[in-house]
């Protein structure tokens, strides 16, 4: 048997990139990098432009950019909640706001479990632990086509009691732009959460006559955007779309959503020096900030039973 000298330990190696292992995927001329820690998208690129607000190899990221929010999205206020008759008490990961949030498998590394030229599927079994105790299994999904980006989540519950989830993910999206004021928004969300300074909704609220209305195509301006929506109009293959278009270029993405995700979240980045205005985050998500504790979106997942959404990105520049 081997004895390791601790008294002299081995050099840590930098050559492993913050963020874990890189996982790109290529189809013509689209290229998407999805990383080992949280599995969140990274990079994202359209005919050599750039469509997803990242950050570098040898970064961390910061913002949330692109990161996989479960077993809930947003924030739970003070990190406690009831659920089945129990009351629990998660970590405060946003202390300065005394709330956790964006769930618990943001920084910790995921497994591959296929993988193809245009197409990675990573895994994670999120284990039962202080304030949530049960267990499941997560499965993202990226896959590049013609038609652009497509993300594909399933958390399937392997515990033997029913649990609490939520989920989303938090994908900065730009047109490089210097900043999102001149861009031209469409958003088919026809209620708007308002929130406190801690974040938390308290109040929702149509948005007819209010500066959080872009259910007709207008530019974002100098509007400040931390918003949920919902009450999302749909096309009539049950998709909502978000569309964002730079007028000088005519240049446009869309992100869109599958009706798993009854929710999305528009947020400037003001508040974030990484992102600030530089690009707009449009966050799928299953439920609002805070459904761990208001119940609202939120799903019981019975023992064996599987939740899936699906959203992506499609441009109309490039392939």
């Amino acid at each position: 048997m081997s004895t390791r000298d601790l008294t002299n330990p081995a050099p840590i190696s930098m050559a492993t990139p913050p963020s874990g292992e890189q996982f790109e995927i290529r189809s013509g001329d689209k290229s998407a990098v999805v990383v080992e820690l949280g599995a969140g998208l990274r990079t994202y690129t359209v005919n050599g432009r750039e469509v997803l607000d990242g950050y570098a190899v040898d970064e961390q990221c910061s913002s949330g950019r692109g990161q996989v929010l479960m077993p809930w999205p947003n924030r739970i206020q003070d990190g406690s909640y009831e659920f089945a008759g129990n009351s629990y008490q998660l970590p405060l990961s946003e202390a300065e706001n005394h709330n956790a949030i964006h769930g618990l498998v943001r920084w910790v590394p995921w497994t591959v479990a296929e993988r193809a030229e245009d197409r990675v599927a990573l895994e994670f079994l999120l284990h039962p632990q202080p304030g949530y105790p049960f267990q499941l299994a997560l499965r993202l999904e990226y896959a590049l086509s013609e038609d652009g980006l497509r993300v594909t989540t399933t958390a399937t519950n392997v515990g033997r009691d029913a649990c609490p989830f939520g989920g989303g993910q938090h994908p900065y999206l730009t047109l490089g732009t210097k900043t999102v004021d001149t861009l031209v928004l469409r958003a088919p969300g026809r209620t708007v959460l308002q929130t406190d300074a801690r974040g938390i909704p308290q109040s929702s609220e149509p948005v007819d006559g209010t500066e959080f209305d872009f259910r007709s195509p207008r530019p974002i301006g100098g509007t400040q955007l931390d918003n949920g929506y919902t009450d999302l109009e749909r096309d009539a293959d049950g998709i909502a779309r978000v569309e964002l278009e730079d007028p000088e270029t005519g240049t446009g993405l869309v992100l869109w959503l599958d009706d798993s995700y009854p929710y999305i979240q528009l947020f400037t980045g003001d508040a974030a020096p990484s992102v600030r205005r530089r690009s707009l985050a449009i966050e799928p998500m299953t439920c609002p900030s805070n459904a761990f504790q208001t119940g609202e979106g939120l799903l019981a997942l019975e023992p064996g039973e599987s939740a899936t959404g699906v959203w992506g990105i499609s441009t109309n520049y490039g392939g």
